[in-house]
């Protein structure tokens, strides 16, 4: 596998998105014993778990199992992916705890796969594109879905696009690395990166710059793969409920992106 140099842009290779065949080649590719954990982070989307839940279980094959991280959803999202009665399908309904980052992060830990990815749940990152990402780490460490990658696309409100190219090139400039987008959130990457990385669960979407720097600076390698991310059809969104919250988001994201960049790393 070819590691990229600890200062060097993360390597691009412009792969497309899946075919119909994707989860039948994925399964040629990978062995039989290896497992795949997708997680995903859940509040309020009875409206579309169900739907990527089978989307992966489609993409992917029978070597999965999909860890589902509720923060006590009003609408109940946690009783609709158990009313699906697959047993590869892990449900955690937290009542006393909130966060997407450290819903991921509990994810992580109930884990079992070789291959470990995580998304978000409301059908705006396309499963299809999963096998794609994990066929990448048979040179990569860490696999991202990129919207600002060559090939990629961002086609939600213009506001929304500016101010998430903003938090992004800033990012680039602190951090560096050539990462172009460092708040993705739709990653797969391999067991051993926990070895060295872990996410600090707490905040929402700057988990991820953090967590993707750290990888660079310890010399783990990162590819991103493009694709077109599209608004959500159903449901609300959680990131943006307010003008006053998501300049007080964005507020989070720069502070903690110059955090991250002062942090030591061991």
């Amino acid at each position: 596998m070819q590691t990229l140099a600890p200062h060097a842009p993360a390597r691009f290779q412009p792969v497309g998105v899946a075919s119909d065949q994707g989860a039948a080649a994925a399964d040629q590719r990978r062995p039989s014993a290896q497992l795949i954990s997708i997680i995903l982070a859940t509040y309020n989307e009875r409206e579309n778990i169900c739907e990527v839940i089978q989307g992966i279980f489609e993409h992917l094959g029978a070597s999965v199992e999909v860890i589902v991280v509720d923060d006590d959803s009003p609408d109940q999202t946690w009783r609709q992916a158990e009313q699906l009665g697959d047993a590869r399908v892990k449900i955690i309904r937290r009542v006393s705890t909130r966060g997407l980052a450290s819903a991921f992060n509990r994810g992580i830990i109930e884990s079992r796969g070789d291959v470990v990815g995580w998304m978000d749940a409301d059908s705006t990152m396309p499963v299809e594109l999963l096998p794609k990402m994990i066929a990448q780490l048979s040179q990569f460490d860490v696999a991202i879905g990129s919207r600002y990658a060559d090939g990629g696309s961002d086609n939600r409100h213009w506001a929304r696009v500016l101010a998430s190219r903003c938090i992004n090139g800033f990012a680039g400039f602190v951090l560096g690395y050539g990462i172009r987008d460092y708040d993705s959130g739709f990653v797969v990457l391999r067991r051993s990166v926990f070895d060295k990385v872990s996410i600090i669960p707490t905040g929402y979407g700057a988990y991820f710059m953090e967590f993707l720097y750290t990888c660079r600076r310890k010399g783990l390698s990162v590819v991103e793969v493009p694709y077109a991310f599209t608004d959500r059809t159903k449901g609300v969104s959680k990131s943006a409920p307010s003008v006053i919250r998501f300049l007080w988001t964005g507020m989070g994201y720069v502070t903690r992106i110059l955090i991250a960049r002062l942090r030591r790393i061991d």
